[in-house]
């Protein structure tokens, strides 16, 4: 990668935080690892607000991996029925819980290898892991951040691992989680899909948008 890149980014890095000073994860776990890793897996192809809506009574009911692997069939469905594509998702958490319990401890794992072993867990929610709980940065390839990389010319790539590896090689890791949920705002609140809104754009108006 060569140093135009890495100055670009250094200053799309400094303009995110800038503009959002104080940012956290969406996803309200309370800084407990079982209940982001859990959420994590419920926000696909759902809103993080809804995520956070049924969280209390969910984890109320299963507060660790045990609970939710020694359930009775069913009842974990009737907890997340609202953040769809339930029956897949209980699936996924149940083998996750059952991985966890039975390889684990029933304790997060910290490695990537490890995180990649439980159900419903990808490389998107195993960088969300290791960067929020564990400091260990790691670039959060989700639509959001794969859109806006492109667009200002980060990467040029919609592919999702060379979205990682690109971003990971310029963004200090120890910017890394927080880059990645800045983007994500940024992503809904100027840079949308379909209508971007460019003439609000703060990174356009610094002249750091050269992508597609």
């Amino acid at each position: 990668m060569n140093n135009n890149s890495n100055n670009i980014t250094a200053d799309v890095v400094k303009a995110f935080y800038r503009e959002y000073p104080r940012l956290e994860c969406a996803l309200e776990y309370g800084g407990d690892p079982f209940r982001l890793l859990i959420m994590a897996i419920l926000s696909a192809q759902c809103t993080d607000r809804q995520v956070n809506a049924v969280s209390e009574a969910l984890f109320k009911r299963f507060p660790d991996a045990a609970s939710i692997a020694e359930s009775e069939p069913g009842e974990l469905e009737r907890y997340i029925y609202s953040t769809g594509f339930y029956n897949t998702k209980a699936k996924s958490i149940r083998a996750c819980c059952k991985t966890l319990t039975d390889e684990f401890g029933g304790a997060v794992p910290s490695e990537m290898s490890d995180l990649l072993k439980l159900g419903g867990v990808g490389r998107k929610v195993a960088n969300l892991i290791r960067g929020d709980i564990f400091g260990l940065g790691g670039i959060v390839a989700d639509t959001h951040m794969i859109r806006i990389s492109n667009r200002l010319g980060l990467v040029s790539s919609r592919n999702p691992v060379i979205v990682e590896k690109t971003l990971s090689n310029l963004v200090p890791i120890e910017l890394q989680s927080g880059f990645c949920h800045r983007a994500v705002v940024f992503g809904r609140e100027i840079c949308k899909a379909k209508k971007p809104k460019c003439d609000k754009c703060f990174i356009k108006a610094k002249g750091l948008c050269g992508g597609v």
